[in-house]
């Protein structure tokens, strides 16, 4: 029997936490909107985890890399797992051993081959994948027998990835189509504590009971969960080369309040619209985290919130094959956290527009094309709001639109305000806490969003 106690819910409801000695409903003080890839060490393997299946295609002595063409089709921002609070705030502490791990991601460009991302970014101790195989999705944990493929690591079909390290797989022959869902299969021989996540998915995935169940059709399902574990990047291999499009984010990037399995976050719809629009294909990857800031990183109790977007830009931006775009949507955070319980990282004005120079500077001296995104209104947020809040964002946004750091603006705060009350989100775009979006609020950024900014660069 599933046990679905693990389901998260895109609000924490009921669940509280408690911060500077005062308690707050996730509602309250929920994330507005966690460097390049490690080399991975082939590491002593137990007996359990070499016994892999013997590799099927030994990476050819011959290929060329500089004739491949890989860029990033599915991404996400990972933090440490926090043991959550609260019946809808559920941990992303996992106890892996022994079982396998099926997640399920919506790819944004398609290609002739893909290759995985994994991370141990966090760790303390290495993780072993004793095996690993990747499928497209046939509903919920189910995959498409004929499109199952082994997944290996330099040749070999089981990898230990050290501590802080990150691991990418060799390419694996199975051609995807634009906004195809992957159901990636992790095996974890040896005792295993989920350390590397991101928390809020809005993605339900499949946990087994004992036993390497990567080949199988049907996964036996144990657990569920909102959250993914380990993963951190799809690429795709195309004909020609392509870029990406990388969103640095929040909550509001993350997907918070979106309808869970739908893929209804704004950089979801975004691609949807690059596929539909005839023009030349871009990837899209979200590496949103809720309670994401530009200057400081997650206090420490709630890991969740990741580091700061300053601390994570060379991992999760950098690091990314093909990027060529870059839209920064980050501040409500550095602005309301501070305001309500964290006093001592209050922000002024001038302090955040510094921390968005930078984001946009440094993706300029790797020739990447930066666009900033105006922070969108939050008036009517319990205990996250202030008028002195509010002067900070309207002074950050008069920047941004202004001042000519970044290549253009994508005007968020236009998009999404109440006409008759601009410090407000429109009614019909408020998700319920007046800070974070509903479906047809993501619906409308991306649809405001001028798709020729990612073609005429």
């Amino acid at each position: 029997m599933r046990d679905n106690s693990a389901i998260s819910t895109a609000a924490w409801g009921n669940g509280e936490a408690q911060l500077s000695g005062r308690r707050f409903t996730r509602r309250r003080w929920i994330a507005g909107a966690a460097g390049a890839a490690s080399l991975a060490l082939l590491g002593t393997h137990t007996a359990h985890a070499q016994q892999g299946t013997p590799v099927a295609s030994p990476i050819p002595a011959g290929r060329d890399w500089r004739k491949e063409n890989w860029v990033g089709s599915w991404a996400t921002g990972v933090h440490v797992a926090s043991p959550g609070f609260g019946e809808e705030f559920p941990s992303q502490i996992f106890e892996l051993g022994g079982r396998t791990l099926r997640q399920i991601v919506r790819l944004s460009l398609g290609g002739e081959q893909v290759r995985i991302r994994l991370a141990n970014t966090f760790g303390e101790e290495p993780v072993i994948i004793g095996a690993a195989r990747g499928a497209l999705r046939d509903g919920d944990e189910g995959i498409d027998p004929a499109t199952d493929r082994q997944v290996t690591f330099s040749g070999l079909p089981s990898i230990t990835i050290p501590a802080g390290a990150a691991v990418l797989s060799d390419p694996v022959d199975l051609a995807v189509s634009d906004l195809a869902e992957l159901a990636v299969s992790l095996y974890f021989p040896n005792p295993t504590t989920s350390r590397t996540v991101h928390a809020f998915a809005f993605q339900t995935n499949y946990l087994s009971g004992d036993g390497d169940f990567t080949a199988e059709a049907a996964l036996p399902v144990e657990e569920e969960m909102l959250s993914w574990l380990y993963l951190t990047g799809v690429d795709v291999a195309v004909a020609e080369p392509a870029g990406a499009i990388v969103v640095l984010g929040d909550s509001i990037t993350d997907g918070a309040f979106s309808t869970p399995d739908t893929n209804h976050r704004w950089p979801d719809f975004l691609a949807d619209h690059l596929v539909t629009s005839g023009q030349p294909m871009l990837g899209v990857l979200n590496q949103g985290i809720g309670g994401n800031r530009v200057l400081n990183d997650a206090p420490p109790e709630f890991p969740f919130m990741g580091p700061s977007a300053l601390a994570r830009f060379d991992r999760e931006v950098l690091a990314m094959p093909g990027v060529s775009h870059l839209i920064v949507f980050e501040g409500i955070n550095d602005i309301g956290l501070s305001e309500m319980a964290d006093a001592a990282q209050r922000v002024s004005p001038d302090e955040l527009i510094a921390g968005l120079r930078q984001l946009a500077e440094r993706a300029h001296e790797h020739g990447i094309v930066a666009y900033g995104a105006t922070i969108t209104p939050y008036e009517g947020t319990a205990d996250y709001f202030t008028p002195e809040g509010e002067m900070v964002r309207q002074a950050v946004n008069d920047w941004i639109r202004t001042a000519g750091a970044f290549d253009a603006v994508i005007d968020f705060d236009a998009i999404t305000r109440d006409p008759d009350h601009p410090a407000r989100l429109l009614p019909a775009y408020d998700g319920g806490d007046h800070l974070h979006l509903n479906d047809a609020g993501f619906q409308a950024m991306a649809d405001g969003i001028d798709l020729a900014l990612f073609h005429a660069s």
